[in-house]
């Protein structure tokens, strides 16, 4: 269903508006997660969570060694989650540029450019007419 003319130039309006004042937001790289990181963090997370389940479980008959083992999964944890959320070392995902008006050269679109990128372009694409 197609927007009225009002529903568009509110539209419009707002994304200006977003556009002039959220320039920051909206152009800030983000750095960019692994997936190797995030595996290996997961497999820590379960081999924690396991090494918490023995220090309980072993921790009513042992006394100490249970409560170190216990302490000692719930760190490996603590840590997998750690090394999953890292991203990765000089690697950059960059956000959409934004374009405050006026025609801008489109290149060919890279193998790497993000999804946010290639709705951006449709986005413009479609709108270049009008």
């Amino acid at each position: 269903m197609p927007l009225s003319e009002q529903e568009q130039r509110l539209l419009d309006e707002m994304e200006r508006h977003l556009m002039s004042n959220d320039t920051d937001v909206v152009t800030a790289p983000s750095r960019a997660l692994s997936y190797r990181n995030i595996v290996l963090g997961s497999i820590l997370v379960l081999a924690g969570l396991g090494a918490l389940v023995v220090g309980v479980s072993i921790g009513f008959n042992t006394g100490f060694l249970g409560i170190a083992i216990g302490v000692l999964g719930f760190l490996l944890m603590v840590g997998g989650v750690i090394f999953a959320v890292t991203p990765m070392r000089g690697s950059v995902a960059t956000a959409g540029t934004g374009s405050t008006g006026g025609t801008k050269a489109r290149t060919t679109r890279a193998a790497g450019s993000s999804f946010m990128d290639r709705m951006n372009e449709r986005w413009d694409r479609r709108h270049e007419g009008q």
